[in-house]
């Protein structure tokens, strides 16, 4: 799932480098696992590169797999776990959508209502118009609305290592986020083309609450969480602290690809919202995807609308539906999923489009680690 995702501007990117190099420690594969070995190796090859730890889980008509390799903690040479919890940075793009979907099933809202119904005078300035920008426009990307995230001074603060330490504690408002969008001008007039904007999904949980009378938090949990019994995923909303059991959290909070790496475990999450706070694991994100691809979230109607992807600029073999993205794979299989980065943490998550085959992994680090060869490997044996 090549779609750039993570919560940071192109300048100020959290770089890439390959500085530490641990020793790759596969857990012993589970009974029926001989099918995962190009993804073991895959995963293994991610700490050669530089990746401190990876963790990830797949199920199958075999059963369910998992794997681990490099470590948790640099200091303490502690090994990754297969049931570290980590945040999924733009993975939580999928929930809020299911959510809205879910709404939209209700008769609660439609997704062809403009953002200015739910979200009156927020999308307005430098020609930003919340009465030209519908709710799918949002959850697809395609509304044009400048992505906060890109914002160089949002960047200086936030992703590089004076400000990051300085503020990494800093409690923001969703409107806050919105407004850092709103001193730029659009990318594009609604409809016209298409761009990942971390802004989108900030209104999308702000439209949630607007139409609920309950945060997008709350909502997930009731709608999602709970009913799935996911007992790993969080939506943390201003904790700063990772649940037990977890590893560390790496990066170089910088713009090059040299230089020192820094524990980034503890932040506030509010800076990413709806856009890319949630925790979960591995094992929680293959039962969401399996159950949401298979249709127990969704009513067909909507599952179909979720489904229905527009061309992702610069991405090939790929298209992005509502808060979900398709991708063909080099062996002609075709997956659903989304990816997600956020401080020291690149995760992925997939799974075939009847929901029997899912995967999900972990990159305790934000600046190297190939996941398209793990997701390669899982699916096409490569």
């Amino acid at each position: 799932m090549r779609v750039r995702t993570t919560l940071t501007g192109a300048t100020a990117a959290l770089v890439l480098a390959a500085t530490l190099a641990e020793p790759a420690t596969a857990a012993a594969p589970a009974e029926g696992a001989a099918g995962h070995s190009a993804t073991r190796r895959a995963v293994e090859a991610a700490v050669k590169a530089g990746v401190p730890g990876v963790t990830a889980t797949a199920k199958d008509t075999h059963g369910t797999w998992s794997t681990t390799a490099g470590v948790g903690n640099l200091r303490a040479g502690t090994p990754r776990s297969a049931d570290d919890r980590y945040r999924v940075g733009s993975i939580t793009k999928t929930f809020v959508s299911t959510v809205l979907l879910q709404l939209e099933g209700e008769g609660r809202l439609s997704l062809d209502d403009k953002v200015e119904k739910w979200l009156p005078g927020v999308v307005h300035g430098h020609g930003h118009d919340g009465r030209q920008i519908t709710v799918r426009q949002l959850l697809n990307h395609t509304s044009g609305i400048y992505n906060y995230t890109a914002d160089e001074d949002f960047g200086r603060t936030y992703f590089l290592k004076d400000g990051f330490f300085r503020h990494r504690y800093d409690t923001l408002t969703p409107k806050q986020l919105v407004a850092v969008a709103m001193r730029h001008k659009p990318d594009f007039a609604p409809g016209t083309s298409w761009s990942y904007s971390n802004t989108n999904y900030v209104l999308a949980g702000m439209v949630i609450q607007s139409v609920t009378g309950r945060s997008y938090a709350e909502e997930i949990t009731h709608r999602i969480i709970e009913p799935l019994k996911l007992t790993a995923t969080s939506v943390p909303g201003t904790r700063v602290t990772l649940p037990s059991p977890s590893s560390r959290a790496y990066g170089k909070l910088a713009e090059t690809t040299t230089g020192p790496t820094y524990d980034v475990t503890r932040l506030n999450p509010s800076l990413a919202s709806s856009a890319g706070e949630m925790i979960s694991d591995s094992a929680d994100l293959t039962r969401f995807y399996r159950a949401l691809l298979r249709g127990s979230l969704l009513p067909p109607e909507q599952l179909k609308e979720m489904k229905t992807t527009v061309k992702a600029d610069g991405i090939p073999n790929s298209g992005y539906g509502l808060g979900l993205m398709d991708q063909t794979l080099s062996c002609g299989v075709h997956v659903w999923g989304h990816n997600g980065g956020i401080h020291g943490s690149t995760s992925a998550a997939t799974t075939t489009a009847d929901g029997r085959h899912a995967l999900a992994f972990n990159f305790n680090a934000d600046w190297t680690g190939d996941s398209e060869a793990v997701i390669e490997g899982e699916y096409c044996g490569k």
